[in-house]
């Protein structure tokens, strides 16, 4: 019984370690971005998210490369462009080891859209790729099949030296043309 008692703990321990905990935030950023010059504000929001979340979730060394933004996050400040990001911005942020991850809380339709439209292109991926194993079985090729081939590479070759051939006998007869620029004369020697 002491053994049975010992291994809910030990599971209960690990599903602790496994959860995250999310932190959801919203972060005003028409201050910070209020103060640089138009061309700057995008990039000035995206700085003030993650100096937002340094100060919120603890980085004690302030190192703003700690932070990850989701790519969603990311093309959600843009989509207004360089000009104008949105005045505030709601996050959801998680610890993942020495990084923090942040992404937005919810997304946009445009968003959701695209986000279904990458996975369903992931999926088509992999099965493809689950696929190939089975057709990679090399097929033997009887000698006829490799004759043939040969001769049909021949084929191909025999026709292209001939369009060479009569390309070069057409050029051979077009009238030539010098190659050095055909000099102006000046209006008042050409009176």
């Amino acid at each position: 019984m002491a053994e049975e008692n010992k291994k809910p703990e030990v599971e209960k321990k690990e599903e602790k370690k496994e959860e995250k905990k999310w932190k959801e935030f919203i972060i005003p950023l028409r201050r910070k971005f209020k103060k640089v010059a138009r061309y700057r504000k995008t990039p000035r929001a995206i700085k003030a998210i993650k100096e937002f979340l340094v100060r919120h979730m603890k980085v004690y060394d302030r190192d703003l490369k700690k932070i990850k933004l989701d790519k969603y996050l990311n093309e959600f400040v843009w989509t207004r462009g360089i000009r104008n990001p949105p005045a505030r911005i709601k996050i959801r942020a998680v610890v993942d080891g020495d990084f923090i991850r942040a992404e937005l809380f919810e997304l946009t339709e445009k968003l959701k859209f695209k986000k279904s439209k990458l996975e369903k292109r992931e999926k088509r991926v992999e099965s493809v790729s689950k696929k190939e194993p089975e057709q990679e079985k090399p097929e033997a090729k009887t000698e006829e099949e490799k004759s043939e081939e040969k001769e049909k590479k021949a084929a191909v070759v025999e026709a292209g030296q001939k369009i060479e051939k009569d390309v070069a006998k057409r050029m051979k007869h077009e009238a030539k043309v010098s190659k050095q620029p055909k000099r102006q004369k000046r209006m008042a020697l050409a009176k």
